[in-house]
């Protein structure tokens, strides 16, 4: 197979970014990779893809959202989005991104899920993007991209996934939640703002989002809190005004989420 590479660009206005979906969706390539950089507040509104795509950050953080959830990727995670999902993104803060979008028969995926891109994942697909600059042979180009194919199919998956609920009132109060994150909120105040008991709601909330309420909860703590530790706020301020009690709390749930502290996770990233 062939692999196109389109190579990194800065933030394109919206022409250019119909023009830029109307050449991925139209290409007959099996594979394609891009890389762009894109500001801090840049918008990409609602869209499609006929391929599946892979979503990197590689510095940054995004926000993608669809009808039914949001996904966060920060440094050094990527984004599984299924072909033909309507979704938008909105960069937390400056990006550079590398995407891959392949036939979906050859990648499928049912739904969004976020992947940890290993140290070798990400290598093979920076030569992909960058081949533009650094011409490879078509033997190369073909052996990188069979082992990048076959290691997405390895990489590790994490909680960084954040569904919403289809009722408005329900939305309205997981909104505010994101904004105002409290790690001790309780069902029965979600409960009463609804006008339902606890057991109606319990049962409620996880028709509407598929996760318990304490799960949910905790995502939505972390989802809340890695850009702000991106950006360098301090474990502290960011613990506390999550609602924890101390820092050890805090750094406990993100060590059983993420696999280590927040430190040493965003350090590990960043690199």
């Amino acid at each position: 197979m062939r692999i196109i590479t389109l190579p990194s660009k800065d933030a394109e206005d919206e022409l250019q970014h119909q023009q830029s979906l109307s050449w991925i969706d139209s290409s007959g390539d099996a594979v394609l990779a891009l890389g762009r950089n894109y500001p801090a507040g840049f918008r990409v509104p609602l869209h499609s893809h006929a391929k599946t795509q892979l979503w990197c950050a590689r510095e940054g953080i995004v926000l993608v959202g669809t009808a039914r959830g949001r996904w966060m990727l920060p440094p050094g995670h990527g984004l599984l989005i299924p072909a033909g999902l309507e979704h938008a993104t909105e960069m937390v803060s400056a990006v550079r991104m590398q995407s891959l979008y392949v036939n979906a028969d050859v990648v499928a995926a049912a739904d969004p899920r976020v992947l940890e891109v290993t140290p070798l994942a990400a290598s093979l697909m920076e030569e992909l993007v960058h081949s533009e600059e650094t011409p490879l042979s078509d033997k190369r180009k073909w052996l990188i991209m069979e082992l990048l194919l076959d290691e997405i199919g390895r990489l590790p998956e994490r909680p960084l996934g954040l569904p919403f609920p289809a009722d408005q009132r329900l939305a309205r109060l997981c909104r505010h939640f994101l904004k105002t994150p409290a790690a001790n909120a309780g069902i029965d105040d979600w409960a009463r703002d609804l006008g339902m008991s606890r057991r109606s709601f319990t049962r409620f909330f996880r028709a509407e989002t598929g996760l318990s309420f304490v799960t949910w909860r905790q995502q939505a703590c972390l989802f809340a809190s890695l850009p702000r530790l991106a950006e360098g706020q301090s474990v502290t301020s960011v613990a506390l005004d999550a609602g924890y009690e101390n820092i050890a709390a805090f750094t406990t749930m993100f060590r059983r989420m993420l696999g280590s502290s927040p430190s040493n996770y965003l350090r590990a990233r960043a690199g």
